[in-house]
């Protein structure tokens, strides 16, 4: 049996064993890394860690550190209450919102993960306080930046685009970009209506000045209108129709019932913790500073500055998370260092049907995508399918840009880089269980999207 199918029989145990035993597929995926590495590959310790994500790593810990922050000093529900009265109490708009805002994030030039850093934990704070599923709303804000990844300025387009002209294949900018906003756009839109979305406009307007979030609902537990959802305070009272009671937070510093609509005041610290997600965003788009060191640093200001509100944040931050991300990938470091995807799109670039060979193609892309880096994928790809695209059988233009949304859409995975954001950023909910919806979710999109891909862009031979 060659290395390259031992190391992948031995991924296949390891997904067997998390998901039996209930056992952190990270510290299993370590000592995978460990014995593969050292039995099968013959990698030292250096070569073994050299696969290990120090820059997810960072990026996890310092996003969910200062957003921990946010949460104890009441900051996201200030932001959660803005958001509110954006759309006039229109909760079922909100993930659209989301959608559209790290989709212009990423269009405009900021890298994926760090727009779904910035946006995903105040989506699912969201999504808590009104009993929004954190699915849909976690999903929406990944689909969203790929809807805009790649447009001709951002990161994702213009690395694309560079190895379309580097290896001398007809190129289409336009082409690549709409075919990636019109399927996340496509694929928002079912996941709003099967997880919540018809029951979000049926719920209507939720009042916008903070006091309440009385619905159209009938009552349930962490239904709006209960006092029961997360972060909602325990204090209840009768709205004015006399119908069922309204949530509200209880806090010293809150304005409730002064008739102001005022909601959340913002104290120094929320001042201060919004001055610091601002600049988080501008020195990561602005200046292209890494988005993990900058939410560390200004993480270590506010807590500098208010001890009280950060004591526990640390405690907060998701370590469980952390080690499974960061343990799977060191696993998939190591598959790439002995050469197992190469090895893989080798033999599918060899078989002497093109469309066959396209559409294996499209599922690589898609499932080392799911792991691994999307564009790294890419770039290993195009180059793989550069043979047959020469017979001319297959158009360049469809195959690079079904190849690009086989590559990222995957990108809600729990254990890649977004997909991990979301699942770290999520507050109140029950992370194993949550994992598990974003694991099948995740093999759901890598089943089914290359295939349509496939038909849509590369049988009619765009290009």
């Amino acid at each position: 049996m060659s290395p390259e199918l031992v190391s992948i029989l031995v991924l296949v145990v390891v997904f067997v064993i998390a998901t039996t035993r209930s056992v952190n597929m990270g510290a299993l995926a370590f000592a995978a890394a460990f014995g593969v590495g050292t039995l099968v590959a013959d990698l030292d310790a250096d070569g073994i860690f050299a696969g290990f994500p120090g820059d997810l790593f960072v990026v996890l810990v310092g996003v969910t550190y200062l957003f921990a922050i946010a949460r104890a000093n009441g900051t996201t529900d200030w932001l959660v209450h803005a958001a509110v009265r954006l759309v006039r109490g229109r909760v079922a708009l909100i993930p659209w919102v989301m959608f559209a805002l790290t989709g212009a994030l990423t269009a405009i030039g900021a890298v994926s993960p760090a727009a779904v850093a910035i946006v995903a934990p105040i989506a699912l704070s969201f999504a808590t306080r009104y009993s929004i599923s954190p699915l849909l709303m976690g999903t929406m804000v990944v689909h969203g930046a790929q809807a805009g990844g790649f447009s001709p300025i951002s990161i994702y387009g213009s690395i694309v685009n560079g190895i379309v002209e580097r290896e001398d294949l007809p190129g289409s900018e336009v082409t690549l970009f709409l075919a990636s906003l019109i399927a996340n756009l496509l694929i928002a839109g079912v996941l709003f209506a099967l997880f919540g979305g018809r029951k979000l406009w049926a719920r209507g307007s939720v009042p916008t000045d903070g006091t309440g979030e009385a619905g159209t609902e009938g009552a349930g537990k962490g239904t709006p209108g209960t006092g029961t959802a997360p972060g909602t305070g325990s204090g209840a009272r009768t709205d004015t129709a006399g119908t069922s009671p309204t949530a509200v937070a209880v806090r010293p510093d809150q304005d409730t019932g002064d008739g102001t609509g005022a909601g959340l005041r913002l104290t120094p610290a929320r001042i201060a913790t919004l001055t610091a997600l601002v600049a988080l965003v501008v020195a990561v788009l602005g200046f292209d500073l890494d988005a993990g060191l900058t939410a560390v640093t200004l993480a270590v200001v506010l807590s500098t500055a208010w001890p009280d509100d950060s004591r526990r944040a640390v405690g907060e931050i998701a370590w469980s998370t952390v080690l499974l991300i960061c343990g799977v990938l060191t696993y998939v470091g190591v598959l790439e260092e002995m050469g197992t995807i190469t090895w893989a799109g080798e033999g599918v670039g060899g078989i002497g049907v093109p469309l066959l060979a396209a559409v294996l193609l499209c599922y690589i892309g898609a499932i080392v995508s799911a792991f691994a880096s999307s564009v790294g994928i890419m770039g290993a790809l195009i180059p793989l399918a550069v043979p047959f695209l020469a017979q001319g059988e297959i158009g360049a233009v469809g195959m690079v840009a079904a190849l690009a949304v086989s590559a990222t859409v995957v990108d809600v995975s729990p254990f890649s880089t977004n997909g991990a954001l979301v699942l770290a950023a999520a507050p109140d909910v029950d992370r194993e269980r949550f994992f598990r919806q974003l694991m099948v979710y995740g093999g759901i999109v890598v089943a089914a999207v290359p295939a349509l891909a496939w038909l849509v862009l590369v049988v009619p031979g765009l290009g």
